[in-house]
């Protein structure tokens, strides 16, 4: 991998020097993360300044002792890991993709194996007191490249310092994400269409000039079904993602400064293609 990189910050450097602009890669967004709790619990989340690592969080309850963990967003279990009586005890760790990891500790009951994907809302343990604790609670990070991020759950900041109590959504039958989350920072929609199961959005970022296309399921959400979205600038490649996912299908993006564009998407039967419009 090391050498691939090489490669390519070379081939990217060559680039550079002759005038030919490389276009930059679109930042990922975060995960839409959620309380790790079943939906309608209330929990405390306690954080200190003093905590270790600082914006970890405490989620804290009077009967918490083997309550059901849930992923606070889907990936791939990449941890499973016992500690012992000191620092995290029964841990997992979920990677979410795009640098985003998330941690759960002090566990009773890890019930997920490394490589296994996970859906959001799906049971990866139970609420213990294992490691160094004083009492059961759930210890939990969000991580981006292996820093610990400042919480953010259900689109709500986490208070630092504070004990703020969080009413779950997880796996509450809705879709927890959305287009501007699929696509990443600095898009907007611009356009969208409604399927039967779910709508398709087209996003613009007037920074980058590229066009953004993702179909958002309303139907068997958090269940894999076909899906797919489209998009290409006239006189371009078409740019498809299809499949069976859980909650959407794309992204797919195109360069479209000043360029007519045809998008659109799928769920299950139901499709809409575009004609090409949204010309810059």
């Amino acid at each position: 991998m090391r050498i691939i990189r090489r490669l390519a910050l070379a081939v990217a450097g060559t680039l550079a020097a002759l005038g030919v602009v490389v276009p930059a890669q679109d930042a990922v967004a975060a995960p839409n993360f959620q309380v790790p709790f079943s939906c309608g619990t209330t929990v405390t989340a306690a954080t200190f300044s003093g905590h270790s690592p600082a914006y970890a969080v405490d989620f804290q309850k009077s009967n918490i002792n083997g309550m059901a963990v849930l992923a606070s967003a889907s990936g791939t279990v990449s941890r499973v890991a016992n500690e012992g009586s000191t620092s995290y005890g029964r841990w997992i760790e979920i990677n979410h993709g795009g640098g985003y990891t998330t941690r759960y500790a002090h566990l009773s009951v890890q019930s997920v194996s490394v490589g296994q994907s996970v859906s959001l809302g799906q049971k990866i343990g139970n609420a213990g007191a294992t490691g160094n604790v004083t009492g059961p609670h759930l210890h939990y990070e969000q991580r981006l490249n292996g820093t610990v991020q400042k919480a953010v759950l259900d689109g709500r900041a986490v208070p630092y310092y504070a004990h703020t109590d969080f009413t779950s959504n997880n796996n509450c039958g809705g879709n927890p994400y959305t287009p501007t989350e699929v696509c990443g920072s600095g898009y907007s929609v611009i356009d969208s269409y409604a399927l039967t199961g779910g709508r398709v959005y087209l996003l613009y970022n007037s920074g980058s000039k590229r066009n953004c296309v993702t179909t958002i399921k309303s139907t068997n959400v958090g269940t894999a079904s076909a899906v797919s979205a489209h998009v290409q600038a006239q006189g371009g490649s078409k740019v498809t993602d299809s499949g069976n996912f859980a909650y959407y299908a794309g992204p797919v993006t195109v360069a479209a400064a000043s360029t007519c564009v045809q998008w659109g998407g799928s769920v299950g039967s139901s499709s809409y293609t575009s004609p090409y419009e949204h010309c810059g």
